[in-house]
């Protein structure tokens, strides 16, 4: 939202023109663009294991940008973790340094949001719920530091997964975008990166965040121009502009183990009890 503001990202910029290694064989790669990779409509497959092979950050990347497509670009909206992989690396490209680096200068600290970070020091991580054991790959218990598999193998820093925050902190984002994205956005940039794509047709995704679909783990009573997302550890934001609320709910569904799905009748009911609490 920041680069494409300032007018140093396109939106319609093929891919393998800002990363070269994205180009392979397949000649279709040639027509993802940006707005594909935060639609979720490149055509690049939800998730691929590449921690099983990729042994640091240099490594898992070259597999990242290697990921066979398993769609035709902008026929499919589907969630990509190996879409928003790359989208990480096109932005630490524009802004010319690393994505951690530049979050916590352009975005944490101007809002204040002080426990909002990637990879959190030592003394914060007892603070944080743990996860889950990975076994065999991280049989240990993982606390304060981030559960992707592949996220850890690139550092703790990737375009889709490794931040952490305090619901405060979500909420004093959230707030940003319900004042229209102030101090951070002007109002045209927040209304371009949340309105759903035509791309494919039936998609309820916009650009970077997911508006409600039917059933919706928004619950039943948010509009139809609010938006949000989902985390796989049982996290997720939820903001209408229509009723000026925002709602945030940080759970660590996987303790002790990723094998529970309750969250998924957990996260609409408790949208709807707080929407109801309002009427």
């Amino acid at each position: 939202m920041l680069l494409q503001q300032q007018s140093r990202l396109n939106l319609k910029q093929p891919v393998v023109e800002l990363l070269p290694q994205f180009s392979g064989s397949d000649a279709r790669r040639h027509r993802v663009n940006i707005e594909m990779l935060l639609a979720h409509s490149s055509g690049l497959p939800a998730y691929a294991r590449l921690f099983e092979t990729a042994k640091n950050r240099a490594q898992l990347l070259a597999q990242a940008f290697a990921v066979p497509l398993s769609a035709d670009p902008g026929t499919r909206a589907e969630y990509s973790d190996i879409g928003f992989i790359i989208l990480g690396e096109a932005i630490e490209k524009l802004a010319g340094e690393p994505l951690d680096g530049y979050c916590h200068r352009e975005i944490f600290e101007p809002l204040g949001l002080s426990h909002l970070r990637f990879n959190p020091a030592g003394d914060q991580k007892r603070l944080i719920p743990p996860t889950e054991r990975q076994q065999p790959f991280r049989p240990y218990l993982i606390q304060g530091e981030v559960n992707d598999e592949n996220a850890f193998v690139m550092g703790g820093i990737a375009g889709h997964a490794g931040c952490f925050a305090s619901a405060l902190d979500v909420t004093g984002f959230a707030e940003c975008m319900l004042r229209g994205g102030d101090p951070l956005f002007n109002r045209h940039t927040v209304e371009l990166f949340t309105q759903r794509q035509a791309l494919p047709p039936e998609s309820s995704r916009t650009l970077g965040w997911d508006t409600p679909s039917s059933p919706s783990q928004s619950g039943r009573y948010l509009s139809r121009k609010s938006f949000g997302h989902l985390g796989y550890t049982g996290t997720s934001l939820w903001i209408d502009p229509e009723r000026q609320l925002s709602v945030t709910l940080l759970t660590n569904r996987t303790w002790p183990d990723r094998g529970s799905q309750a969250i998924k009748i957990v996260r609409p009911a408790f949208h709807d009890a707080v929407v109801e609490a309002l009427l």
